[in-house]
C-alpha cells in the first residue's frame, strides 16, 4: 500500500471524527478516562527521564565551557533554553510515542480483531468519534501538560546535581535561569507540544483502528505506529524550529 493511500485513509480517519456526539455524557467519560491513562499513566517515566536529562545537561554543559572567562551562570543558560526549544518537547514526545502510541494502537487494534469496532458501528455509534477523539483531545491537553512538568523537573535536576557535583552554585544557576529570557521561547515549546501530542496520538490511532489480520497483526501495527509517529515527530519537530526560530 502506497504511502499516498495511507495519507488518504488518515484523512478520511480524522475526518469522520467531526460527528456530533450520540450521548455526550458517554463522551466525556471516555475523554476523562484517557486523560487519567495518558496523564498519570505517563508521569512516572516522564518525570524519571526529565530529572536525569536536566542533571546530564549540566554536567555536560560545564565539561564543554572550560574557559574561566566564560561566567558559570552561562551553563543555566544554556540548560534553560536547550531543554525549553528542544529536549523537553522532543524527547519526551518520543517516549510518549512508544509508551502511549503503542498503548493505543494495540488497544484499538484488539478491538478491531476482536470484532469490537463492527458491534459498535452495528449500534449506530460512530466509532471513530467515540474511540479516536477522546485520545487525540485528551492528548492534547495531558501531553503539553506533561512536557511543561518535564521542563520544570528537568531544570531543578540540574540545579540539585549541578551544586552537588561542585559544577555551579545555586546563586549561579538561578542568576542563570533569569538572564537573557526570551519569552517567546515558551511559545515555540508549547507549539512542538501541541503539534507532537496530536501526531503520536493520531498517528498509532489510525494504525490500530485499520487492522487487518490476526492477533500477530496487532504487534506489527503497534510497532509500525511507534515507529512512524517517531519519524514525524523528528520531521515536525526540524520544520517547526525551521518556521519559527530562522531569522
Amino acid at each position: 500500500m502506497s504511502i499516498f493511500t495511507h495519507l488518504g485513509r488518515y484523512m478520511l480517519t480524522l475526518k469522520g471524527m467531526f460527528a456530533r456526539p450520540e450521548n455526550p455524557k458517554m463522551y466525556w467519560r471516555e475523554f476523562m478516562h484517557q486523560c487519567v491513562e495518558i496523564g498519570i499513566g505517563s508521569l512516572p517515566i516522564v518525570l524519571i527521564i526529565s530529572a536525569f536529562l536536566g542533571a546530564v545537561m549540566t554536567v555536560q554543559t560545564s565539561y564543554q565551557l572550560v574557559s574561566n572567562l566564560i561566567p558559570k551562570s552561562t551553563i543555566a543558560v544554556v540548560v534553560r533554553d536547550s531543554l525549553l526549544l528542544e529536549l523537553s518537547p522532543t524527547v519526551i514526545s518520543v517516549v510518549l510515542a512508544g509508551v502511549v502510541g503503542s498503548k493505543i494502537a494495540s488497544e484499538l487494534g484488539n478491538m478491531r480483531i476482536s470484532e469490537q469496532i463492527d458491534a459498535l458501528e452495528i449500534m449506530g455509534i460512530n466509532t471513530k468519534t467515540y474511540l479516536i477523539a477522546p485520545k487525540i483531545l485528551a492528548s492534547l491537553i495531558t501531553v503539553p501538560m506533561l512536557i511543561s512538568l518535564s521542563i520544570i523537573v528537568a531544570i531543578w535536576g540540574g540545579r540539585v546535581v549541578g551544586d552537588l557535583a561542585g559544577v555551579i552554585d545555586t546563586d549561579s544557576y538561578d542568576r542563570g535561569l533569569r538572564e537573557e529570557f526570551i519569552p517567546f521561547n515558551v511559545t515555540v515549546a508549547m507549539t512542538k507540544a501541541f503539534v507532537f501530542a496530536f501526531l503520536l496520538s493520531s498517528v498509532s490511532a489510525f494504525f490500530g483502528y485499520h487492522v487487518r489480520g490476526g492477533a500477530f497483526e496487532i504487534g506489527r501495527s503497534s510497532t509500525r505506529a511507534v515507529v512512524v509517529s517517531c519519524i514525524l515527530i523528528l520531521l515536525a519537530d526540524y520544520v517547526l524550529t525551521l518556521l519559527m526560530l530562522n531569522p
